[in-house]
């Protein structure tokens, strides 16, 4: 994409889609900072009328990491109960893999065998298809039937394309970001009742990824399946973020309990 074509608007979903993916605020600020510095040069240099990133406002937030917002069950189911059309394979996807928006977005057909996915290739915020960022990005993600039976009748009606993409645009290319939230996500929370106080969408997209991993903890898996299922870069990220599902104060008790049990009869 040419510097031109790079509008304030465009720089606002970078950063949405950089969060959305789970980038902590430090590295989002650190990203814009350097897309800044990069226009200030090319203005300085004439390859750039104006600086898109001059003006723009990143949320301030505190120090420390927020508990991931999980929907209820209740809102998951109906959130499923009404997707249709195209959203529905994208959204059933999302909720049982994990995976990030920008790896659904770079999700070939290719990737999947009888039961089980493969993350390679991402689509970043410009729609260039690459590989993950870091090495666990790299993984293999178990399916559940629902999706497998999903994408199986998806692929029927699936728009053909020269990328082999799971979920391109009408035309088969790589599909936008805000274009999946504005047409896709949000009109199926209002649908479905899943909203605010408002009346607007109650959840970004990214929450279906703290779904993911919400149920895969319920199911027991342990942090460290966790850790690479989600493609997190140490175990610390898997804590962090999803520490507090693991939290069981009666089940420490227990251990505490056996502890003494055996220790002192």
């Amino acid at each position: 994409m040419k510097l031109t074509q790079v509008t304030t608007p465009r720089v606002y979903a970078f950063i949405d889609e950089l969060t959305a993916n789970g980038r902590s605020p430090e590295m989002v600020r650190r990203a814009v900072q350097s897309l800044g510095r990069v226009f200030k040069f090319a203005k300085g240099r004439g390859l750039a009328a104006h600086n898109p990133v001059a003006g723009v406002e990143l949320r301030s937030s505190k120090r420390g990491k927020a508990r991931a917002e999980v929907p209820s069950k209740d809102e998951l189911r109906a959130i499923l109960a009404t997707a249709q059309g195209r959203w529905r394979p994208l959204i059933v996807t999302a909720l049982f893999t994990g995976l990030r928006a920008s790896e659904l977005r770079g999700l070939r057909w290719s990737d999947l065998t009888r039961k089980v996915l493969h993350v390679r290739q991402r689509a970043d915020a410009w729609k260039a298809l690459g590989t993950p960022k870091t090495a666990a990005g790299q993984r293999d993600v178990p399916l559940a039937p629902v999706v497998i039976n999903t994408l199986r009748e998806w692929r029927l009606a699936c728009p053909r394309g020269d990328l082999d993409l799971v979920f391109p645009t009408g035309a088969g290319n790589v599909e936008d970001h805000p274009n999946i939230v504005a047409r896709g996500w949000n009109p199926v929370q209002v649908a479905a009742g899943v909203v605010s106080v408002d009346g607007r969408s109650k959840y970004n997209f990214h929450v279906l990824r703290h779904a993911a991993a919400s149920m895969f903890i319920e199911q027991g898996m342990n942090p460290k399946r966790i850790q690479s299922v989600m493609g997190h870069s140490s175990i610390q990220v898997t804590y962090d973020v999803y520490g507090f599902l693991f939290a069981d104060d009666d089940a420490d008790q227990k251990a505490m309990e056996a502890i003494e049990a055996r220790l002192l009869g």
